[in-house]
């Protein structure tokens, strides 16, 4: 008598469970991934506007309050930021070049991760509560970044390329929420993003930037960042005024790179060696110099510098003389400080100051609001020499379409000049802090400026470590 032996038949055919697991590993991705950072990008729109109240009530206070709370705000965000998410410092933009010019397989947790996406909103939203003069916009961008990074090593998305693809959708997305300007995010990631690298618009990064528009035009509404201009500049004798405007914005935009990054890297050593041995203390000197300059303008440098632009570009009130160049310290101070929070905001408003002043000072050259959105522009263009999405940027978020064709002329001219004053555009320059394998695992930790015989030497110091101890290296650096 044989015994026969039945074969069970897998429930599931092996190659088509294979398929719905690639499957929904791209689909978390390309619809779960654009709806995290949507949500990220609105609940930090918000909480921007709720902090601006909250600083209002602090300065109304007291007059002098700000002296008191802000140098021991920048000196806690400052800690905080150090202490429990490395990465999370400054705008976020060189962090995200950083990741997306990586060309290994390590891992990027130091530079983008949910830790430091959501301490990234925290902090921000701190910041821009005590009053620093700081935007949303980038760290958006690496809060995007980050969540969709998240969804790497998962299914399909094994390779160094998609990676790559997942950052690059996820910064995109964030810039394109942030400012409600879909175009501007395909743009940042194509000037910004992937300079080193071919940007294909794929469906999928256009899938990631209208998933993320359409969560925040659910919540927000149909808005335009800074309301809407009707300011016209035609041609016929606007030369001038477009190159003036373009001159001075690139000129500012320029310095003001120029001058961060000279104040990060290039410090005299024992200055700088002074600033990393006592990081809060330095923080805490930054707070209390913006806190100056804040109550010296009356509170019109703090935080983002939302309602003095817009009012000026609506021509309902008149900026005073010396706004733009007060912000520009502020942002200055508070990028040096070390605490987290983006440049955009804050550039779009000293460049409405510059604008303002150009008006007052050539008062029938063109439009009043014509003048400070070239401006605007303009120095927005000069900072990040990104000039295509600077003029999309300022186009959209006015809505003020007829405006196009003066707009790229200023940032092309704003681009070229800031380029002679500060060679190395300064994302990227920033980025490098980031990219160098010798110099990474000490500034993690860093806050503030450093010069570069300093990092030199730490570099060295490391160098030496591993070469040493190989193994023990390895382990150190696995369990970070």
């Amino acid at each position: 008598m044989s015994t026969r032996h039945d074969t069970k038949k897998p429930f599931i055919d092996p190659l088509l469970w294979a398929q719905i697991i690639e499957l929904w590993h791209r689909g978390s991705a390309w619809i779960l991934g654009p709806v995290l950072v949507g949500l990220m990008a609105v609940g930090l729109a918000v909480g921007s506007e709720r902090m601006t109240v909250l600083n209002d009530h602090l300065i109304h206070l007291h007059p002098w309050a700000p002296l008191l709370f802000m140098p021991a705000g920048f000196a806690m965000l400052a800690y905080l930021g150090n202490r429990f998410a490395p990465g999370s410092q400054g705008g976020g933009i060189p962090q995200t070049i950083a990741a997306t010019d990586t060309e290994t397989t390590a891992s990027l947790s130091h530079l983008l991760s949910w830790r430091i996406a959501l301490s990234k909103a925290l902090l921000t939203l701190g910041g821009i509560g005590l009053g620093a003069s700081i935007g949303r916009e980038g760290p958006t961008i690496q809060i995007g970044a980050s969540v969709m990074h998240s969804f790497y090593g998962r299914g399909p998305f094994q390779s160094l390329e998609s990676r790559r693809i997942l950052i690059l959708a996820g910064g995109a997305a964030g810039i394109a929420a942030a400012f409600n300007t879909p175009l501007a995010g395909i743009m940042f990631a194509i000037e910004e993003l992937s300079k080193k690298h071919v940007f294909n618009a794929n469906s999928s990064t256009l899938v990631t930037i209208i998933g993320s528009g359409l969560i925040s035009l659910s919540v927000l509404g149909s808005y335009t960042y800074f309301g809407t201009t009707e300011s016209f500049l035609s041609w016929n004798g606007s030369l001038p005024a477009i190159l003036l405007c373009g001159l001075v914005g690139g000129a500012a935009g320029g310095l003001f790179s120029r001058l961060l990054v000279l104040m990060t890297f290039h410090l005299p050593e024992n200055l700088a060696q002074r600033i990393n041995k006592h990081p809060l203390l330095f923080a805490a000197a930054c707070g209390l110099l913006v806190a100056v300059l804040g109550i010296y303008s009356h509170g019109l440098i703090f935080g983002t510098g939302y309602q003095p632009t817009r009012l000026s570009l609506e021509n309902t009130a008149t900026l005073p003389w010396y706004f733009g160049i007060a912000k520009l310290a502020a942002t200055l101070i508070s990028s040096l400080s070390g605490i987290a929070g983006g440049v955009f905001a804050p550039s779009l408003s000293i460049g409405a100051g510059l604008g303002d002043n150009i008006s007052a000072l050539f008062p029938n050259m063109a439009d009043h609001s014509a003048i400070v959105l070239m401006v605007m522009t303009a120095y927005l263009a000069g900072v990040t020499r990104a000039p295509v999405t600077s003029f999309i940027i300022a186009m959209e978020m006015t809505n003020n379409h007829q405006m196009l064709l003066p707009l790229m002329a200023a940032s092309v001219v704003a681009s070229r000049i800031s380029k002679f004053i500060s060679p190395v555009p300064l994302y990227h320059r920033l980025s490098e802090s980031f990219t160098d394998p010798a110099t990474r695992q000490f500034r993690r930790s860093d806050v503030g400026p450093r010069s570069d015989s300093l990092i030199l030497h730490e570099a060295e110091k490391y160098s030496s470590r591993i070469k040493m101890h190989p193994e023990r290296e390895a382990n150190r650096i696995k369990e970070q």
